[in-house]
């Protein structure tokens, strides 16, 4: 028989064998890696503000209207909470208005960062570090553009992520313009979301960029707010019209109830919609 004494020593030895080992195993109690977005540190769930180094021909975009072209832009990425990068994620990029001096990274927050990440979407936001002196289209779209290439350095695999565009009033305009130049680098594009938008620069963007027939099967949906004086229901229907009448297949209109605004149920029934279409 061994004595109590002895007994309580062994264990406590057996104790200390187990925990070591524990602790120095591979992958067994250490804390898992952090994530990481272009090398800035954050946690599923968050919103994390990172520089993209621009490449030679975002630059040549950039420089667009003589702008001054700085060396990078400024992605900012908003990821749902259990992100796990090894899975594939619906990327919603962003794109804002240039009236009243707006980027990108202000709409992806005001606008869509609730709902988008509540229906399980990453959402992703480029612009320049400084207001850009011509916001042009080249400007926003070599911010884009760079931001989504910090996106696929940071996440292997990421780049065969679908991806789908959002924008409001001028920023409807926007994604007109850059939706068809990510599909024309490779992005697999699921939907455009487009809300107060008065003028239809998806057939022009379209035709400038030929991302190929398979961007026509692209679902778009316009949402118009019925007592909308900026961008009125009659002018959203007519757009509607018009992306239909260039070849694209799959437009969808949508009203509610509410003036020149993002309608946060819009937003969520387009997203739920982009995302059944790859079924």
């Amino acid at each position: 028989m061994i004595g109590r004494k002895r007994w309580n020593r062994i264990l406590r030895k057996f104790a200390v064998s187990v925990l070591w080992i524990w602790n120095t195993a591979p992958g067994l109690g250490a804390e898992p890696s952090a994530l990481k977005f272009a090398g800035v540190p954050f946690t599923a769930g968050s919103t994390v503000q990172a520089n993209a180094p621009l490449s030679a021909e975002e630059k040549t975009y950039a420089a667009q209207g003589g702008n001054p072209v700085p060396p990078a832009a400024v992605a900012v990425i908003a990821t749902p909470a259990g992100f796990d990068p090894k899975r594939s994620w619906p990327v919603l990029v962003i794109c804002s208005t240039s009236d009243f001096k707006r980027q990108n990274r202000n709409d992806l927050v005001q606008f869509y960062r609730r709902v988008g990440l509540a229906e399980g979407w990453v959402l992703l936001a480029g612009d320049g570090p400084q207001l850009a002196r011509n916001d042009t289209a080249g400007w926003r779209s070599a911010m884009t553009l760079a931001a989504l290439d910090a996106l696929h350095r940071s996440f292997a695999g990421s780049e065969h992520w679908p991806v789908a565009c959002a924008g409001f009033s001028g920023g409807a305009k926007g994604a007109g313009s850059i939706a068809p130049l990510l599909a024309r680098y490779g992005s697999h594009m699921i939907g455009m979301y487009l809300t107060g938008v008065n003028e239809d620069y998806l057939s022009a963007g379209y035709a400038r960029c030929r991302p190929g027939a398979d961007f026509l099967s692209t679902p778009i949906f316009v949402s118009a707010g019925r007592d909308d004086r900026i961008a009125t229901v009659e002018q959203q229907y007519a757009v509607a019209g018009l992306i239909k009448r260039t070849g694209f297949q799959h437009v969808r209109t949508s009203t509610f109830h509410g003036g020149h605004e993002v309608n946060d149920a819009q937003v969520a029934t387009a997203l739920r919609w982009f995302r059944s279409s790859q079924n």
